[in-house]
């Protein structure tokens, strides 16, 4: 089997007298796109900010290649290669594509003591960024402001932004929200390229395209895992079909 990149155990979130997300076991592995599936409020977003650090559990444990990182906050986590994408568009619009993912890229060897020096004149970043734009499938976009790319290319800047860190982890909060439907078979089809050699963690609403890419998938319901396994165990199982429809 492939190699577990990040892994949770026991992980728990409690607001006030609420459980966001209970009790929940997830493995992450090197070139699996894993995709959690729930009803609104079944605590997805709660788990990918708790991978993030953009949360801290209540309870359980969070390692990435074993390390504990659940004290981490997320620039440590970033660091160590965990990268996130939300579910609304997190770019800069007043710069190019290439911009923003030069800047994603500086993180990765910031220099606080070279505020007057040339950034363009740094060449390592610079290729980061450009490889990052290639990866996204925005090669020849790099010039262009992010407020003039369609909705579905700034999705893809976003990834790029991500890629730009250069994470072995990918936790992807609903990539294709809002998209028409030859967007979303672009972004589906960067999502298949981009498991090679990344651990995919995707959070998304449309059941349609999770069976399209998905290699495993993890149902939540109130928090909890319902049922953990390969697309068509899923598709098949009663407990599934009880929570999503009402009935087995």
């Amino acid at each position: 089997m492939a190699d577990v990149l990040l892994e949770a155990r026991g992980l728990r979130r409690d607001f006030g007298g609420l459980t966001a997300v209970r009790d929940v076991d997830i493995d992450l592995r090197s070139g699996v796109l894993h995709a959690v599936l729930g009803p609104n409020g079944a605590g997805k977003s709660t788990l990918i900010n708790l991978l993030s650090g953009a949360l801290r559990p209540s309870a359980g444990t969070i390692h990435m290649k074993g390390r504990d990182v659940a004290r981490l906050a997320p620039d440590r986590r970033s660091r160590l290669g965990i990268g996130r994408s939300f579910q609304q568009t997190n770019v800069f619009p007043d710069f190019s594509a290439f911009e923003n993912c030069r800047l994603a890229a500086q993180s990765r060897a910031p220099h606080p003591w070279r505020i007057f020096s040339d950034a363009l004149a740094d060449g390592a970043t610079s290729a980061r960024a450009r490889r990052a734009l290639e990866q996204a499938e925005l090669g020849g976009r790099g010039e262009r402001l992010a407020s003039e790319l369609s909705h579905g290319e700034q999705r893809q800047l976003e990834i790029a932004m991500v890629l730009a860190t250069e994470p072995e982890v990918l936790l992807l909060d609903e990539p294709l929200a809002g998209m028409g439907a030859e967007e979303s078979r672009a972004m589906l089809a960067l999502l298949r390229k981009l498991k090679a050699g990344h651990a995919v963690l995707l959070v998304e609403h449309d059941m349609d395209a999770i069976f399209a890419v998905a290699d495993v998938i993890t149902v939540m319901v109130d928090g909890r895992v319902l049922e953990t396994g390969a697309p068509a165990t899923i598709r098949s199982s009663p407990a599934v079909m009880e929570a999503y429809l009402g009935h087995a």
